[in-house]
C-alpha cells in the first residue's frame, strides 16, 4: 500500500468516525426544552398519586412491626396458589394481636404477577377490624398489597350500630 493510499484511508476513517460519535446530553434544556418537560407517556408521580401507592398500604394501623410480620406471613400462606384455599390464622402472644386471612377468589394474573383477593379479621390494640383487599406475588415470591379497605358488610354494621346508639356514622 502506498503512502497516498494510507493517507486516503486515514482520511476516510476520520470522516466516517464522526457518524458514530456520542453526543453528551445534559438535560432537556440542551435541546431547547425545559428539564420538567414530560417526554414520555409516564409522568412523575405527584403527591396525590403517591398517596395511592400500593407500597403505602398497610393491613392495619393497629399492628406493630412484629404483628405485621406475622400477619403478612399468614397472608402469604393463605393466598398461595398452591395452597388449600382455606383460612389461615395468626397470632402474636407477646402483644395479644391475632387474626385470620381467607382467600375470596381464585388467583389471577396482573402485570406479570399472580394476584388474589382476600378477606381478613384483625384484632390488635384493642380494636377489631374486618378488611378486604388483594395482594400480588412477584417473581421474588413476596406478596404486595394492591388494595385494602374495610369490609363493606362490617362498615355497614358499624354505621348501623352507631345509628342505633344515636351517634353520627
Amino acid at each position: 500500500m502506498s503512502g497516498a493510499q494510507i493517507a486516503a484511508a486515514a482520511a476516510m476513517i476520520g470522516a466516517l468516525s464522526g457518524c458514530s460519535m456520542a453526543v453528551p446530553t445534559t438535560g432537556a434544556a440542551m435541546w431547547g426544552g425545559r428539564d420538567d418537560d414530560v417526554t414520555g407517556s409516564i409522568a412523575k408521580p405527584s403527591a396525590r398519586t403517591a398517596a395511592f401507592n400500593p407500597q403505602n398500604l398497610k393491613l392495619s394501623k393497629a399492628l406493630d412491626v412484629e404483628d405485621a410480620r406475622r400477619a403478612t406471613a399468614a397472608l402469604g400462606t393463605a393466598l398461595d396458589p398452591q395452597g388449600s384455599g382455606q383460612s389461615v390464622n395468626w397470632d402474636n402472644p407477646a402483644s395479644g394481636a391475632h387474626g385470620a386471612f381467607r382467600p375470596t377468589g381464585l388467583p389471577y394474573p396482573l402485570d406479570g404477577r399472580i394476584c388474589r383477593a382476600f378477606a381478613a379479621e384483625i384484632d390488635a390494640g384493642g380494636e377489631s377490624e374486618r378488611i378486604e383487599g388483594a395482594a400480588c406475588r412477584d417473581k421474588t415470591a413476596e406478596w404486595t398489597l394492591i388494595r385494602v379497605k374495610p369490609e363493606a358488610k362490617a362498615a355497614d354494621a358499624v354505621k348501623d350500630e352507631k345509628a342505633a346508639n344515636g351517634k353520627k356514622a
